[in-house]
């Protein structure tokens, strides 16, 4: 079973963008999350079924991100979401959803989203990125800090590829999202396989 999440991005992706998160799902990643945070409700609504559909037909979970009546009126059971859209969340619209995600930057985060009814989040970034190179990354042993004080699976994010993934995995992290090599890789098959390990890690709901 995948520990890897994938996180979408139209403005990073090589080639057309559909087809990119096709090839994606044909792989089975634990899920892909559509972040497309720049869109307009509508824009992100009709983005999402598509994509939904796709995950549907190759049977890979799909994250919504922010928007949670987007999720609600599609009926995705999964929804990751900024910590000040999850502090508004109601306790109903918690019960519609299996699998609750949020972005965590700090222990006092994490515990909040955990307190708050996630059954995974985030913890980034843990290696310096591209989009972040003046922001030094926060590293392993804030990873391993906020594995060993929460009791929900947490995901690493940021920088994160072939050649540091086992050291993420060395820690009690569940797995890790990817994004930007995801996107522009010319072969996203080949590109997971880099990933790929032994043994299983936790589920995400």
């Amino acid at each position: 079973m995948s520990d890897l999440i994938c996180v979408t991005n139209r403005k990073l992706c090589t080639g057309d963008y559909l087809t990119r998160i096709e090839e994606i799902a044909k792989q089975h990643p634990k899920g892909i999350l559509l972040r497309e945070k720049d869109l307009s409700p509508l824009a992100y609504t009709q983005l999402a079924k598509k994509v939904l559909a796709i995950c549907k037909r190759h049977q890979t979970l799909c994250i919504l991100h922010n928007f949670i009546e987007t999720a609600e009126q599609t009926g995705c059971p999964a929804i990751h979401l900024p910590l000040p859209v999850l502090r508004n969340m109601t306790e109903q619209q918690k019960r519609i959803f299996p699998v609750i995600g949020s972005s965590c930057h700090s222990l006092p985060e994490a515990k909040e989203a955990e307190m708050l009814g996630c059954t995974y989040i985030t913890a980034g970034h843990i290696f310096e990125t591209k989009n972040k190179k003046k922001l030094p990354g926060r590293g392993l042993a804030f990873l391993s800090e906020i594995c060993g004080s929460i009791t929900i699976p947490v995901y690493g994010i940021g920088g994160i590829h072939k050649e540091n993934i086992s050291a993420i995995r060395g820690t009690k992290a569940a797995g890790a999202f990817l994004m930007s090599g995801i996107m522009q890789c010319k072969d996203v098959s080949a590109f997971l396989k880099n990933f790929e390990k032994n043994g299983e890690k936790n589920d995400i709901s």
